[in-house]
């Protein structure tokens, strides 16, 4: 499976489908769009049934039954968009055949290096045949390798119906990365009793607990005024900007914090005297960790209000997602099941708490508990992004086999 895989990644990682969090539209880009009628194709074509795009671009398809008794049905999912982070577009991935464990150079022009120094994990795939990025742009593994994975699997099971299996159901999600996979998911008509996502980060990573998050928008008003006559008149808004950022805990962000520690992250800062925005995201295991950084948030807000009058600053707060912890553990056997199958596939299970979201962390508190499994990169967001192929080949077989699995049990 490992060569199917890798030639449909290849192709997927050309379109374009970076998301928007401000157009406002679902999908966000057209090139989501584009992608989801591509995709759909290629199922028909493999010999799913009941494929649909719907109207916001949501992918959805069926693997029948080859079995005369039920059993549970399964789904898998992964999202078609890549994180406006960094930029999707022009993708050119490189491969690296046999990569002997030294430095990668992604771009000689600009000096662009994947280094071991940096990234010690790089080790670990000594030997194996990488796929990287030029340098200029990221890779697309989040999430294409899962979707390239999922429908790799998928063909492999109908050309092979010696494999006994229940129904299977899959999906592809648009916007994932702006906090919106599952906003128009159709949870009833999917049809699954449980799913897995297929966004995982390295090989054998297996998890079902996850930030809880929120979003949070400030907006600071301030007041122009020619800066040479500019005493006891002028409220620069970049200059309050500044001092509510001072006032945020500085080693409780992303580049000090792992494991189970949450954390404040600044993503976005647009000012000028008269007006300036910050956007955070916050994130914490617990929700009371969680409401704890909202307060502290608030009681900065009130500060600087009263230092510089009311309304001066305002904050808006949005929950995006909740730890699917609670709704997974009543059904811990789905984990149980997918670690087995790991095992078969000869993958060591890495149980992990996810740094993050996915759209199964809303999908479980939807009805669909969802835990997530490894598509095997690394670096996702950013020009180091890479994917080791026999994690992919991996993946494939990990999916296979809890299909497998899932049509030993009865309902």
């Amino acid at each position: 499976m490992e060569k199917n895989v890798v030639e449909r990644f290849l192709r997927y990682v050309k379109y374009n489908t970076c998301s928007d969090s401000v157009s406002g539209k679902t999908p966000s880009t057209d090139g989501q769009r584009e992608f989801a009628l591509i995709l759909a194709a290629e199922l028909k074509a493999i010999g799913l049934v009941d494929v649909e795009v719907d109207m916001w671009s949501y992918v959805y398809a069926t693997l029948p039954t080859n079995m005369n008794r039920a059993t549970p049905v399964v789904g898998f999912v992964s999202h078609m968009d890549t994180s406006p982070d960094y930029t999707g577009k022009n993708v050119s991935p490189q491969l690296v055949p046999d990569y002997n464990g030294g430095d990668i150079v992604l771009n000689k022009e600009s000096n662009i290096i994947l280094s071991p120094d940096v990234f010690p994990e790089l080790k670990k795939y000594v030997g194996q045949q990488l796929i990287v990025t030029n340098g200029k742009t990221l890779l697309g593994a989040d999430d294409k390798a899962g979707i390239a994975e999922i429908i790799t699997a998928m063909e492999y099971l109908i050309n092979h119906p010696e494999v006994k299996h229940g129904q299977v159901k899959i999906a592809f999600t648009p916007d994932e990365e702006i906090g919106e996979g599952a906003d128009h998911f159709n949870v009833a008509d999917f049809g699954a009793d449980f799913a897995y996502t297929i966004d995982g980060g390295e090989i054998g990573e297996l998890e079902y607990e996850n930030f809880n998050a929120s979003g949070v928008k400030i907006v600071i008003h301030g007041s122009s005024v020619h800066p040479g006559y500019a005493k006891g008149k002028m409220k620069n808004s970049v200059t309050i900007g500044n001092k509510l950022l001072a006032m945020v805990p500085n080693f409780e962000v992303p580049e000090h914090t792992d494991g189970y520690q949450g954390f404040y992250h600044v993503t976005r800062i647009n000012g000028s005297v008269e007006h300036t925005e910050i956007e955070f995201i916050i994130r914490d295991f617990t929700l009371s960790g969680l409401n704890e950084r909202k307060e502290l948030l608030k009681s900065v807000v009130e500060m600087i209000n009263a230092e510089f009058g009311e309304n001066t600053v305002e904050l808006a707060l949005k929950d995006q997602y909740f730890n699917m912890r609670e709704k997974i553990e009543p059904v811990k056997y789905i984990v149980d099941l997918a670690e087995q199958a790991m095992l078969e596939a000869g993958v060591v299970p890495k149980i992990v708490p996810i740094r993050g979201g996915t759209d199964g962390s809303r999908l479980s508190y939807m009805g669909l508990p969802c835990p997530n499994i490894f598509a095997g990169g690394h670096n996702f967001h950013g020009k180091y992004e890479y994917i080791p192929t026999p994690s992919m080949g991996k993946a494939c077989e990990v999916i296979v086999r809890i299909v497998e699995k899932v049509g030993l049990l009865s309902v």
